[in-house]
C-alpha cells in the first residue's frame, strides 16, 4: 500500500505547495486510470479492474480533480480554472480560493449525515471474518448466465455445491441484491438499504471498497490524497474479491484463493483482516475531513 500523507496545516497553502500537491495527485490518478482509459479505446475488458469504473461509474476526470478539503485556502488561485468550479469561493487572503463548506453542507446535509452514520457505525463494530467471500458465489448460484463472461473455476455444479455446503452470511446490501433468487433465501441476514448503517462491519470487502464511494460523494470536502488512498484500497480489495470468487481470473494475473478449502479460507481471512484495518483507517480520515467541514462552517456563521 502506498499512503500519501498530506500536511494538515489549516489556513493558507502557498501557491507552489498546493500546485505541487495538485500535480502529484493528477499524476497518481492518471496512473490508476491508465488501463481503463486504454481499454475504452481498444474495446478490451478487465473483469477485475473495470469494476471500479463500471459499478461505481465515476469518470476518471472526477478522480483526477484535487481538493484541499475544508478549512484551507489556496493562495493565488483566483485566476486559475478552479475559480469556476462549484463550491469554491474567494478566501480571506487576496486572490485565494477556498471550499465553501457551509454552502455544501446546507445543500447536502441529509446525504452527508447518512454517509457519516455509515462510516462511524461501521468503524465502531467488530469485524466479522467468517463469510469467506461467498457473496460472489451466491451471485451465480444455480444460474445459467453470469454477470461476468469468465469461466467458473469449478464449473456450475461444483460452484453450487460450495454454496450448498457453506453458511452464507452477507451483511452488505449492495452485494446481497445481486444474489440469485435461489441464493437469497440462504443468506442468514436480510440486508436492506434502510438498515445499511445498522449492518455494515469492517470485515466486509464491499464495505471497504465503498469507502471510495463515500469519499467521492463528499466531493470537495475530502482532500485529494484521501480520495486516492480510498481508490487504491478499493482496487486492492477488488483483486481479493475476484481471486476468492468462483470465477477463474488467472488469465488476468489473479491466482485463485480456493475458499472451499481450509487453506484458502485461512488466506482469505488473513487478507480480509488487513483490509479491515486499512478501511477503518480511511474511514477515520474521511470522518476527520467531515469534522473539518463542520468546524469551518460553524466558524463562518459565527
Amino acid at each position: 500500500m502506498t499512503t500519501h500523507t498530506a500536511r494538515a496545516d489549516q489556513g493558507v497553502l502557498a501557491h507552489d505547495l498546493w500546485v505541487t500537491r495538485e500535480l502529484a495527485h493528477q499524476q497518481r490518478a492518471d496512473a490508476f486510470t491508465a488501463g481503463w482509459r486504454a481499454r475504452k479505446v481498444s474495446g478490451e475488458q478487465h473483469p477485475i479492474d473495470d469494476f471500479l469504473f463500471t459499478y461505481y461509474s465515476y469518470k476518471p476526470s472526477i478522480l483526477r480533480r484535487w481538493h484541499p478539503g475544508a478549512g484551507r485556502e489556496l493562495a493565488d488561485a483566483a485566476h486559475m480554472p478552479r475559480a469556476a468550479w462549484k463550491w469554491y469561493v474567494s478566501g480571506e487572503a487576496h486572490g485565494s480560493l477556498r471550499v465553501d463548506a457551509a454552502a455544501y453542507l446546507r445543500a447536502k446535509r441529509a446525504g452527508v449525515d447518512a454517509i457519516r452514520r455509515v462510516l462511524e457505525r461501521t468503524a465502531a463494530r467488530p469485524g466479522q471474518f467468517s463469510c469467506f467471500g461467498l457473496h460472489e458465489w451466491a451471485m451465480v448460484y444455480r444460474q445459467g448466465e453470469h454477470r461476468h463472461e469468465v469461466p467458473l473455476r469449478l464449473g456450475q455444479k461444483g460452484t453450487d455445491v460450495v454454496v450448498d455446503t457453506h453458511s452464507i452470511q452477507c451483511s452488505h446490501f449492495d452485494a446481497y441484491r445481486f444474489f440469485t433468487p435461489e441464493a437469497a433465501p440462504l443468506n442468514r441476514l436480510r440486508p436492506t438499504r434502510e438498515a445499511q448503517s445498522q449492518l455494515e462491519q469492517p470485515g466486509c470487502l464491499h464495505a471497504g471498497m465503498d469507502v471510495y464511494k463515500w469519499a467521492i460523494k463528499l466531493g470537495p470536502l475530502v482532500p485529494g490524497e484521501v480520495l486516492l488512498d480510498a481508490f487504491e484500497l478499493a482496487r486492492d480489495i477488488r483483486w481479493l474479491d475476484m481471486a476468492a470468487s468462483p470465477y477463474d481470473v488467472s488469465a488476468w494475473g489473479a491466482e485463485p484463493i480456493a475458499i472451499e478449502t481450509s487453506e484458502g479460507k485461512a488466506e482469505y481471512v488473513r487478507q480480509q483482516r488487513v483490509f479491515a484495518e486499512r478501511s477503518n483507517e480511511l474511514r477515520q480520515r474521511v470522518i476527520k475531513a467531515l469534522d473539518a467541514a463542520e468546524h469551518t462552517a460553524e466558524a463562518a456563521s459565527a
